[in-house]
């Protein structure tokens, strides 16, 4: 019987669910570095990988993670050491992850727009090794960074760069010419990676990833969204997510042979060419950018020809913007809706138009066990909305080195505490209404910021809406809508009498309309509600000496 590595550190699941899982086929002795050895025994000179001029067969591409796995481990590292990986959507992410991999060596998975703060956390918090990173991306040097960083992280032993490394260690010359597989094999049970938490508290929630439970959720992801060896993937996201990695993302296009276009950039200008020069069938996006292509595709007059199924995830598409994406970009919708750590739930591509529009699909297993409750953790009836728990196959028990955090995150019974306000439908799928934090207090009365968004949405001067709470001394909480405009922006008195005229409750109606280009993002180009709410704060505590005359929109 196999056991787990790090007990203390990595919370596990009880045996008995782990036997559970195996009997069932859902863990199976299997290793990322497995997935992409079978895959290239059995699609040798298929096209895997495009990144512009390169283009690597699986047979290629294997060799070239064997190559790399053999000068890293030649380098020094081994298996259970943890390094900061943080490099943009090129080749060398993809195989200096499968080397990785192979080695044991567990990445901690940076987002490119990480800075100094972020990174220098995750090399403190996990005592990584090494850092990985480009040399230059998007105007910003890495290298500069890595030096304040070893300099403050003496167990920091290597900067590994991609690209012109000065005087740190070359990724391009760690590649052994003839590799020689020497290394232990990591068990199937091991820590595999880690992604990040969601969460914005200033201490680094690690989620660790094992690769027998990792796998199932790509394999069982490949089968719900119907990726074959015809599929071509287009990688838009940063790949480090794990969106647009296991769910089913680059690896699950990898695993049955399909082939992984990777995207520098996720604007429509460089999108849609690579769409249409490379067959693109599959790719994923969150919905501020589902929103700038379908602009950009209504500009142009035409959707995306050979473009089968759109992903759209990361937070809650609303139904005015779920509607518009088959008739503006000529291809399905698939709604998913899911965390890194762990429950993933997708529309079916054969579910009818209800379900796709108005629902943010089902749990991927069937052994995905869900709670929807009250504030007691008592379960409300189907339709009513609740809190989120859930447990499963791949759903963690636990996050790396954070028992505090974990004794609040999941019940004694192993239920992983979402965060996420939902309603479950009575044919199984869940309604996401918006996250705890979202739900605006003002005066004792309750908003769902995304009832009122989803409204605004339907203007047909609104391009995008977001709604954060803004301090008030008076009842503790008002509303301030942030709109993008679509066009001359309209006045706030025409966007009220929009509201009230489809039914909305006077207390709901926003108290404020700010007007603003774009929106402040994530790493992984979600909505950056924390910002703004920061903005309006500081606009609001800012103006407090003047007279608030006109700000209010409600006069």
């Amino acid at each position: 019987m196999s056991t787990f590595d790090d007990l203390q550190d990595c919370p596990s699941w009880p045996e008995a669910f782990a036997q559970r899982y195996r009997q069932a086929g859902y863990w199976r002795e299997e290793t990322f570095g497995d997935l992409l050895r079978v895959a290239a025994q059995a699609f040798a000179e298929r096209e895997a990988l495009t990144d512009g001029e390169q283009r690597l067969s699986y047979r290629q591409l294997d060799l070239r993670v064997d190559q790399l796995a053999a000068g890293l481990y030649r380098l020094g590292l081994r298996a259970g050491d943890n390094v900061v990986l943080q490099l943009p959507n090129r080749s060398a992410f993809v195989e200096t992850c499968f080397a990785l991999y192979r080695l044991g060596v567990r990445p901690i998975f940076a987002l490119p727009a990480h800075r100094h703060l972020e990174i220098g956390r995750f090399c403190e918090f996990a005592q990584a090794r090494a850092y990985l990173c480009t040399d230059c991306d998007a105007g910003f040097d890495y290298r500069a960074m890595a030096r304040d960083l070893k300099a403050g992280h003496p167990h920091l032993e290597w900067v590994i760069v991609a690209g012109e490394a000065e005087e740190f260690t070359a990724l391009d010359g760690l590649y052994d010419p003839a590799p020689s597989p020497a290394f232990p094999v990591p068990s199937a049970d091991a820590v595999a990676c880690f992604q990040l938490s969601g969460g914005s508290t200033g201490i680094p929630k690690l989620i660790p990833r094992r690769h027998n439970e990792y796998l199932y959720n790509l394999r069982a992801s490949v089968e719900r969204c119907g990726l074959s060896s015809a599929s071509v993937y287009l990688a838009v996201l940063p790949m480090a997510h794990n969106f647009p990695m296991c769910c089913p993302g680059f690896m699950g296009t990898l695993s049955v042979g399909g082939r992984v276009v990777l995207g520098h950039s996720p604007s429509p200008e460089v999108c849609f060419e690579l769409i249409e020069r490379e067959a693109v069938t599959h790719t994923a996006l969150v919905p501020p950018l589902a929103l700038v292509w379908m602009e950009a595709a209504q500009a142009r007059g035409r959707g995306l020809s050979s473009l089968q199924l759109l992903q759209v995830g990361g937070a809650k598409l609303s139904f005015e913007a779920a509607r518009r994406i088959e008739p503006v970009l000529g291809c399905r919708l698939q709604q998913v809706f899911g965390m890194a750590e762990g429950l993933i739930c997708y529309t079916d591509p054969q579910d009818p138009p209800q379900r796709v529009l108005h629902t943010q699909g089902r749990p991927l297993s069937p052994a995905d066990e869900i709670r929807v409750v009250d504030e007691q953790d008592q379960p409300v009836p189907v339709g009513q909305v609740g809190q989120l728990l859930t447990r499963g196959p791949y759903t963690i028990r636990g996050y790396y080195r954070y028992p505090e955090h974990n004794a609040q995150a999941f019940t004694a019974d192993g239920f992983y505490r979402t965060g996420d306000r939902v309603q479950l439908t009575a044919d199984g799928y869940l309604m996401v209404e918006g996250r705890d934090k979202d739900l605006i207090n003002r005066g004792g009365e309750k908003i769902a910021a995304e009832e009122v968004e989803n409204l605004l949405l339907s203007h047909p001067a609104v391009a995008d809406i977001a709604l954060v709470a803004m301090p008030d001394a008076f009842l503790g909480e008002r509303t301030c809508a942030f709109v993008i405009a679509r066009g001359q922006a309209p006045r706030a008195v025409e966007l009220l009498r929009h509201l009230r005229a489809q039914g909305l409750a006077a207390f709901k109606l926003p108290d404020r309309f700010e007007f603003i280009p774009a929106f402040p993002q994530t790493g992984v180009g979600k909505v950056s509600r924390k910002h703004l709410r920061e903005a309006i704060q500081a606009l609001y505590f800012g103006a407090e000496a003047q007279t608030r005359v006109g700000t209010d929109a409600r006069g």
